[in-house]
């Protein structure tokens, strides 16, 4: 359905999709209307970015100008104020003209809503602006190697200095923390409790003792890392929400982080599997995908993967009608991520011997096997399918022992 079909609820969401419309066709580059084709096409904004084009920055600069790269975030914290209703709106005018979001962000999808939850007016005014900007990217400090899916076990340790803390411990899979500007960290400022006993703060990349380490995984890529906190000096003010009840922020902000996670069962601008099939075997005479398994694959997985697009919506609404149930993140997470495993099991399938090409030009460094390799974490990361399956199986749906 293009978005000129959709039925608007009143006349002034239907102006507003109108003017939408014809703002993103005057503003949106054409080349951020093309499939991404490598890791270079995302946009993480920070201090170090590199943009791949001069039109990239453009899209960054002009959406943020908007204040749509956050855009139900209040304005003065650089978001647009739009409703529910006109958020939903903007995206469904975003993808019927195949826009590339204008930048991906952990501070967008994790620490953004943390703060304006938990954070006080400072902390909001210094860090939301900068996160909708793209100027700070930011990485995440939860796992470490005695506390994974037992993340409250956590040991790297904050000691009170009277106006700041001293932060030591170890944190692993920090996603991208070689190129993060700022953390946002879990720590231990009381050992006599589990839960009761961890605090939630921010805190420079680049502050004297902090250290990172790239973990190699299977793909040959390294997205994850090692990091390392040698008596950072972190300032009182950087503590989110009460001390000793980092806990509250850190439940909250996995909801979001599931969220994020789950999302990658959407397509979004990659080319769809059916083009993909077409382009690598072909039709046949009565104009059908050639290969007829491959070809009931296919339709089972987009009508999957269209499925999932809509489900996703509807608890996009839910949330933000403060009506979804508080462990339905973890069901997104499990069936997305299930989902993007399938999606490259299928485009390996569809590109055989082709696909499994791991160096050279022609399949851009063998991006379609490293990805394939790359997605078996998916399953693990955010917390584990397993872990997922269980909350869903307590909360949801309330089986006796689970």
């Amino acid at each position: 359905m293009t978005s000129a079909a959709i039925a608007d609820p009143t006349p002034e969401l239907s102006a507003f999709r109108a003017d939408t419309r014809a703002w993103l066709e005057a503003n949106c580059p054409p080349e951020m209307r093309q499939p991404m084709t490598s890791e270079d096409d995302v946009c993480w904004g920070g201090r170090r970015c590199q943009f791949s084009s001069p039109a990239q920055k453009r899209w960054l600069d002009v959406m943020a100008a908007r204040g749509w790269t956050v855009p139900t975030w209040p304005q003065a914290y650089g978001g647009a104020g739009l409703s529910s209703l006109e958020a939903k709106v903007l995206a469904q005018e975003m993808r019927a003209l195949n826009c590339r979001s204008p930048l991906n962000s952990f501070g967008i999808w994790m620490l953004g809503p943390a703060l304006l939850k938990f954070g006080n007016e400072e902390q909001k005014l210094e860090h939301l602006p900068k996160i909708a900007r793209g100027e700070i990217r930011w990485c995440q400090g939860y796992s470490e190697p005695n506390a994974g899916s037992d993340l409250a076990s956590l040991a790297t340790k904050a000691e009170d200095k009277g106006d700041h803390f001293i932060v030591n411990g170890q944190k692993i899979w920090t996603s991208y923390a070689d190129k993060a500007d700022w953390i946002f960290c879990l720590v231990r400022t009381d050992t006599t409790s589990k839960h009761n006993g961890i605090s939630f703060v921010l805190f420079d990349m680049a502050s004297p003792g902090v250290s990172t380490k790239p973990i190699l995984l299977i793909s040959g890529a390294s997205p994850f890392c090692e990091t390392f906190f040698d008596n950072v000096r972190v300032e009182k003010r950087n503590l989110v929400g009460a001390l000793n009840r980092g806990w509250d922020v850190a439940k909250y902000l996995l909801g979001h982080e599931r969220e994020m996670i789950g999302s990658i069962g959407d397509r979004a601008a990659a080319k769809p599997m059916g083009q993909q099939a077409v382009a690598a075997i072909g039709l046949d005479q009565t104009g059908r995908l050639a290969d007829p398994v491959l070809r009931a694959q296919v339709a089972e997985f987009e009508a999957d993967e269209a499925a999932f697009r809509l489900t996703m919506e509807r608890a996009g609404d839910l949330a933000r009608a403060k009506q979804a149930h508080p462990a339905l993140p973890s069901m997104l997470k499990y069936y997305g991520a299930e989902l993007n495993k399938r999606r490259w099991e299928l485009v390996m399938a569809i590109h055989g011997s082709d696909a499994l090409e791991w160096e050279g030009e022609r399949s851009r460094q063998g991006d379609r096997a490293r990805t394939w390799l790359r997605t078996k974490a998916n399953s693990i990361e955010g917390g584990t399918s397993e872990v997922q399956l269980n909350i869903v199986s307590k909360r949801i749906l309330e089986l006796p022992g689970a």
